[in-house]
């Protein structure tokens, strides 16, 4: 028998996910988004810029923006090279859920430590920073990977969409707490050294509890595959990596939508970062209207995560992810013809809408092309494609800006043409031939 065939009939004779690993799995997502919607979008960006890195912003202006745009594109950066390696450890070793936990704890660990990073300890906080980006982001990878082993290809898009639309109420959940402390120390005066510290506590607790029954639940369902010789754990990551890139024929759509991702990604990511600051500049938007944009769009993207999570299983993921880049398209359109705060409204409300779907369309269907003894190994290139968007996309809109005199408008048409050239990759992607690849993919080396 394959090591491929001996694989699936272990897995096989395991009992399905039952509902409460699925709620368990869910939990994470719901668990981690506290800390991308209070660390890396709302709170503590700010916070960095305006007072951990004000001694460097006052001798040379801009540079307190650099040094924080700098120190997530390396956290990105030791991911996108790392990701691919820790899924195929965890695909060789069948040991994701501890992989998953180390980062749990470290991510948990970091953000707790942040708190102690005033503005005398600007590279501690750097530092600090750079830990918790590249626990959070392997944490990603990780989880994802989990997804083929507890949904079915039939209902994949479901599972994914509820993953994602409770990661969404997640982070509602954690920025609410946080808003309502920031709101209860502004009223008696207290700065912001005092609040935001307080707030970094409370997301790393929240995260640390909502992510217990993950732990307690989740089955660990990989499968552990010999080692023939005897070799370190990064030669056998490397190895299996490459492998898996010279079996690329065999799974010609998967790597297909691997590429359009890393494109429509880019525009995401782009989003997710200056969005913001789009609304101040351009826009003369106000904290606490920024503050209410964050909350509908996590609203938003909640809905559009669970609708369109059944969407997929009904009528496939490829139609779906068209309508929800056509949704990206449209919206990032409105915000360039016109200035009106209702308009960005409207276009804030799509986008919402349209990113949820698109994380979770784009999570189910890489799960969904996937040979069941690479899932980890694969989730981690997945990742591995989000990192390189993650730099590639806000570096472009960046540098745009910069080149341009501060034209925000012109450096949002270069966010546009991500969205324009993953819709048109989408296109030579072919669903049902990527599933069938992935069914009969031959066996890893």
């Amino acid at each position: 028998m394959s090591e491929s065939d001996s694989v699936a009939a272990a897995r096989a004779a395991m009992p399905p996910a039952t509902r409460r690993e699925l709620v368990a799995w869910a939990f994470f997502d719901f668990a981690n988004s506290g800390y991308t919607t209070v660390v890396l979008t709302t709170v503590y960006s700010a916070y960095f810029v305006a007072v951990v890195a004000a001694g460097v912003e006052a001798r040379s202006p801009g540079s307190a923006t650099l040094l924080w745009t700098l120190s997530t594109a390396t956290a990105n950066l030791i991911v996108l090279f790392s990701g691919p390696v820790v899924g195929a450890i965890a695909d060789q070793h069948g040991c994701k859920k501890p992989f998953l936990l180390v980062t749990a704890v470290t991510c948990v660990a970091g953000t707790a430590l942040l708190a102690i990073a005033g503005p005398d300890y600007l590279y501690l906080a750097m530092f600090l920073l750079v830990l918790s980006t590249v626990a959070f982001a392997s944490g990603e990878n990780l989880i994802a990977a989990f997804l083929p082993e507890i949904a079915t290809r039939q209902n994949m898009g479901k599972v994914s969409g509820y993953g994602w639309s409770f990661g969404y109420l997640g982070g509602l959940f954690t920025l609410g707490m946080c808003l309502a402390y920031v709101s209860f120390a502004e009223s008696r005066g207290l700065p912001a050294t005092h609040y935001v510290p307080v707030t970094l506590l409370l997301t790393a607790v929240t995260f640390a509890v909502t992510a217990t029954p993950t732990f307690l639940w989740l089955r660990e369902r990989a499968i552990a595959r010999p080692v023939a010789v005897r070799k370190s754990y990064l030669r056998m990551g490397l190895a299996q990596v490459a492998n898996t890139l010279r079996h690329a024929a065999q799974l010609p759509d998967l790597f297909r939508f691997l590429v359009c991702l890393l494109f429509f990604q880019a525009g995401v990511s782009t989003v997710i970062v200056v969005a913001a600051i789009y609304a101040q500049q351009v826009m003369g938007f106000s904290s606490s209207q920024l503050i209410g944009v964050v909350m509908v769009v996590n609203l938003t993207a909640a809905l559009g995560a669970f609708t369109f999570g059944y969407a997929q299983d009904r009528w496939g993921s490829i139609p779906c992810l068209a309508a929800a880049l056509l949704l990206w398209i449209i919206a990032i359109s409105m915000t360039l013809l016109g200035s009106a705060p209702w308009l960005f409204w409207l276009a804030s409300n799509l986008i919402g809408l349209a990113m949820g779907a698109t994380l979770a369309g784009g999570r189910a269907l890489i799960g969904r092309m996937t040979p069941a003894a690479r899932n980890a190994e694969v989730f981690g290139l997945w990742g591995l494609a989000n990192r390189a968007a993650a730099i590639i996309g806000p570096i472009s809109y960046g540098a745009i800006t910069n080149l341009s005199g501060g034209n925000y408008q012109l450096a949002l048409m270069s966010t546009l043409a991500f969205f324009v050239v993953g819709l048109f990759l989408l296109l030579f992607v072919n669903e049902q031939r990527g599933v069938d690849a992935a069914a009969a993919a031959a066996p890893v080396a």
